[in-house]
């Protein structure tokens, strides 16, 4: 107890210290923090660099080495915006956003027509949920518990004041999910990594991965559109690019899950493909190797 409440202390001071800073001054210093991440090369790093030579597999050592710098530049500068951002204006956000694809979030919701929104661990999606909530659209994601507690809330509080509702991932989100998705709500999930019993096996990039069903059953069980989204950083923001995915009407409902994660895995693949250094993927993602299944 006493270890969690330093680590969510050390995080809240972070916190505050970094808002504080100019801001040239405070991306200075997350842009040092990667370097010497990177520098190190610890469990972490290995990893991203482990999948994004999956990514580009054609990619030289120089090359790769080059990505991985931009890599680490861009997730330092997702947590350095993480941090700063509460204080951005309405304005700001706005202003700092492109998209491709708008319509199809926008036209069923102003129709009042609930929206799945699927998209991988890239860009900064709580900026382009900013951007959305700014609309008027009521957004509704979930979140894994975090430890400790007191970094989860944190995180929670922090999403809650962008105007989203947070479920905590278990086994009943999905049914709220469901009384939303009917609600007309825009439900944004992250869904590009599920390596539990109850994943969803694609193939990512020619190799074996598993992907959450969540938002394929949304679509299916309720009838809202189903779209994925890629973000990327630009110099003055993000840009957003959505997609939809069509939702098969024969076979078992099993069978149509499976077409649809598969489609959703082609999508964030292409996404990826185009901007690999702004997808934060630090974590196991394949599943050949020397991967262990883990229990849902």
């Amino acid at each position: 107890m006493n270890f969690d409440f330093a680590v969510a202390g050390g995080y809240f001071a972070g916190w505050r210290l970094v808002r504080a800073l100019p801001e040239k001054f405070a991306y200075k210093a997350f842009e040092a923090i990667g370097k010497y991440a990177l520098s190190r090369n610890g469990a972490r790093v290995k990893r991203l660099r482990s999948n994004l030579s999956r990514v580009c597999p054609t990619y030289s050592s120089s090359e790769m080495d080059e990505l991985m710098r931009k890599a680490m530049s861009s997730y330092m500068r997702y947590w350095c915006d993480t941090f700063r951002s509460p204080d951005w204006s309405r304005e700001r956000i706005a202003a700092t956003v492109t998209v491709d694809g708008e319509d199809l979030l926008t036209a069923p919701m102003k129709n009042g027509t609930g929206v799945v929104v699927a998209l991988p661990h890239a860009g900064n999606w709580d900026h382009a949920g900013s951007y959305f909530c700014g609309m008027g659209f009521p957004l509704v994601t979930v979140a894994e518990r975090l430890k400790p507690e007191a970094l989860f809330n944190k995180f929670l509080e922090y999403r809650q004041n962008i105007g989203m509702e947070v479920l905590a991932l278990d086994s009943r989100s999905i049914v709220t999910l469901m009384q939303r998705a009917r609600e007309g709500r825009l439900i944004a999930l992250v869904a590009d990594r599920d390596l539990s019993k109850s994943g969803v096996d694609v193939s990512f990039f020619c190799h074996p991965a598993r992907m959450p069903a969540g938002p394929a059953l949304l679509a299916i069980r309720t009838g809202i559109p189903l779209i994925t989204a890629y973000v990327s950083y630009t110099t003055a923001g993000i840009h957003i690019v959505f997609n939809s995915v069509e939702i098969p009407t024969h076979g078992s409902e099993e069978e149509r899950v499976s077409q649809v994660v598969q489609r959703c895995a082609d999508l964030f693949a292409e996404g990826i493909a185009s901007s690999p250094q702004d997808w934060h993927m630090l974590q196991r993602i394949w599943t050949d190797g020397d991967f262990q299944e883990r229990s849902a």
